[in-house]
């Protein structure tokens, strides 16, 4: 997000604050910063309560007010005024106390009669920079103070804002239309997964349709990383917590669940794989002969995900990784990215996904600390990764902060069918955790050396993937997707014995067929298939029987009559192999 965007979109936050005082006396606000789509702001409401029936009221105040706001004037206090003038609301004056416990100076921003405890970062002169059609009130919803559950539930206000009104129109659009593709509806429309209140949230359960369309993307997954020389392990799903002392999860990585306690020692629920391959490529004695060793593992990693943050498939607690973990000599590295890079790109094409950016994901120069690792392997391993990228002429973008806390990354941005932007794929540079571990092979000058530790997921996680493909193709995945790839719905009783021949001979080739039988009316059948989306329906009557040939009524809404079913067979064969 750019400066002018942003202060756009933070001035709006001020503006809504002030409107909602209006309304409101007794609310008490919180914080409000801008976000990627608008702004929201966080309230005490006391017991007030705010619904989206009462945004219209508010966003009214926002647009009367914003003629008046002509300049924010900005000053600076001392921690005691501070307080004085916040008296009365507890969340201000936490944030007082924790900017004077930094040695921060505290700053006040005023816009028409609204201050606000702020570091800035407005419009100069919002009601000259801001069309009055470029923005408006979202929706309600609720959010703990500081995002932590143990705190007081807030009434949080989101508002979407652009630069013009036909930026707002654009999104609001996609916004209608990702309500339509929403794959936690669609996931129970088309019987794919469900989420049970009494097994848990972010536990998702998977029906036959979903079971198959998570087994087909993982055994393409495992397919094409073989045929590129990765080979397959297994690990096991809790571990003693001595493993994560020397990995420094335990220090770093807050998204744990409690142990258990197993012989007087303590487990966990393995919410990562890294360790675990460390420790397996420890237990053999490795030469430069068979580096570069590619493992990889599709297994099921536990995190703790508050549960406001939880989604549907795309922010789960049980997540299943195609992970991946090379070790390679230092001067293997930018070939052995190269491999992933091919490889990615083909997958991504085979889903759908053309239109991407890569994005280099470093540590926060500001805080070092929160990293493992001296200055000089960060350096070394993030203009690896530089280069690397710069190599491919493919589009990228640097990000502070976002690195793992053992090493740089890339991760790959892609859009979806509607213009959304999904971070999927992820490759991570690590000289760390192999010198955690101790990892060692023999070099070809026979001594002890270090190997380097490529960690690599094309899917990121199998669960997240399926929602954003489920969104992706509205549920009408391609053919060779499809769990249910051809449906065939006889017209009456005396046509279902064709019908099961047709079925055999489709079953045989490996289609996924599936009969409709004759319990219901024929309308209901035919409406029955096409609500599942399923790609190929076949109405099978008298007429199709006498001439021993079919007609294929095709999820876009077009036939291909006349057509024998090995006709149709060699047709769908080739759109399988072809993942058209």
């Amino acid at each position: 997000m750019d400066d002018k965007i942003h202060n756009l979109r933070h001035s709006l936050a001020h503006l809504l604050a002030q409107a909602v005082l209006e309304h409101y006396p007794n609310a008490q606000p919180t914080l409000g910063p801008a976000i990627d789509d608008g702004f929201y702001y966080d309230f005490d409401m006391g017991d007030e309560k705010v619904s989206d029936a009462n945004l219209g009221k508010i966003e009214k105040s926002m647009k009367k007010n914003l003629p008046k706001w002509t300049e924010f004037v900005h000053r600076e206090v001392s921690k005691k005024e501070a307080e004085e003038i916040f008296s009365g609301n507890p969340y201000k004056l936490e944030l007082i106390n924790e900017i004077a416990e930094r040695g921060e100076k505290i700053t006040l921003y005023k816009c028409g009669y609204f201050e606000d405890l702020c570091r800035g970062g407005h419009l100069e002169n919002p009601a000259k920079e801001i069309m009055p059609e470029s923005f408006k009130l979202d929706r309600v919803a609720g959010a703990y103070w500081r995002g932590d559950e143990k705190n007081k539930m807030l009434t949080r206000i989101y508002g979407l804002a652009f630069e013009t009104k036909e930026e707002l129109e654009k999104y609001t659009t996609q916004h209608e239309e990702a309500k339509k593709r929403d794959h936690r509806k669609l996931g129970k429309e088309l019987e794919l997964f469900t989420i049970i209140d009494e097994i848990g949230p972010g536990l998702p359960l998977f029906y036959p349709k979903g079971a198959v369309l998570r087994r087909i993307i993982e055994n393409y997954i495992a397919e094409t990383q073989e045929k590129r020389g990765y080979v397959p392990i297994w690990i096991p799903h809790i571990t003693k917590g001595r493993l994560y002392e020397i990995s420094g999860h335990l220090d770093k990585y807050d998204a744990m669940y409690a142990p258990m306690e197993i012989d007087k020692e303590h487990y966990y629920l393995k919410p990562m794989n890294c360790p675990h391959f460390m420790m397996l490529y420890k237990s053999l004695p490795h030469s430069y002969r068979n580096l570069p060793l590619r493992y990889t593992c599709t297994t099921t990693n536990y995190r703790y995900e508050k549960s406001g943050e939880l989604s549907g498939l795309t922010r789960v607690r049980s997540l299943t990784q195609d992970d991946c973990h090379v070790f390679c000599e230092p001067n293997q590295i930018k070939k052995e990215i190269e491999v992933m890079l091919d490889m990615i790109k083909e997958v991504y094409a085979a889903f759908g996904f053309n239109d991407f950016y890569v994005r280099i994901s470093l540590r926060d120069s500001k805080n070092k600390s929160n990293y493992l690792g001296n200055d000089e392997v960060w350096e070394m391993a993030e203009n690896a990764l530089r280069d690397i990228v710069k190599a491919t002429g493919w589009k990228y973008e640097e990000k502070e902060g976002e690195a793992a806390f053992y090493g740089p990354k890339l991760d790959f941005m892609f859009k979806d069918a509607i213009g959304r932007e999904w971070q999927l794929s992820t490759i991570q540079l690590d000289f760390n955790l192999p010198e955690k571990f101790e990892l060692e092979y023999t070099n070809d000058k026979g001594e002890k050396a270090r190997p380097v530790v490529i960690h690599r997921a094309v899917l990121g996680s199998t669960e997240r993937f399926m929602g954003i493909m489920i969104e992706h193709f509205a549920g009408a995945f391609p053919v060779w997707l499809s769990p249910i790839q051809v449906a065939i719905v006889p017209v009456r009783e005396n046509h279902e014995e064709a019908a099961q021949k047709i079925y055999e001979e489709l079953k045989n080739h490996s289609i996924r067929v599936q009969i409709s039988g004759t319990d219901e009316s024929l309308g209901k059948r035919i409406n029955h298939a096409k609500a599942g989306k399923v790609p190929f329906v076949i109405v099978l009557g008298d007429k199709e029987i006498e001439s021993g040939k079919i007609t294929i009524e095709n999820r876009d809404g077009t036939k291909t009559e006349n057509i024998t079913v090995s006709e149709f067979l060699g047709k769908l064969e080739e759109m399988i192999e072809k993942k058209s």
